[in-house]
């Protein structure tokens, strides 16, 4: 199977992950989840959370096969990776 591209720059992922999660995610998420990763599919808004980010992220793509994946920790004000179906990209590299 070929691996996809990321559909957005890591700039508009940034972008776009800040706004789906503080228009809405945080609220749900935080204190309760505080530490804990939160993957978000850049174009449904839908999100997972989990202690371990891959089975949050996992636990999304399940659900959306196409999802474009931003993963944050919850609490934290930096972006820690992010996942395109069938692969897995650290911004900043």
């Amino acid at each position: 199977m070929a691996v996809r591209q990321p559909r957005y720059t890591k700039e508009e992922a940034a972008r776009r992950g800040d706004e789906l999660y503080d228009g809405g995610i945080r609220a749900l998420v935080e204190p309760q989840h505080m530490g804990e990763i939160v993957a978000i599919d850049l174009d449904s808004g839908s999100w997972e959370v989990d202690p371990d980010e891959d089975v949050a992220a996992d636990r999304l793509e399940a659900r959306l096969p196409d999802a474009e994946i931003l993963v944050l920790r919850v609490g934290a004000r930096y972006i820690t990776r992010f996942r395109s179906p069938r692969s897995l990209h650290r911004l900043g590299q």
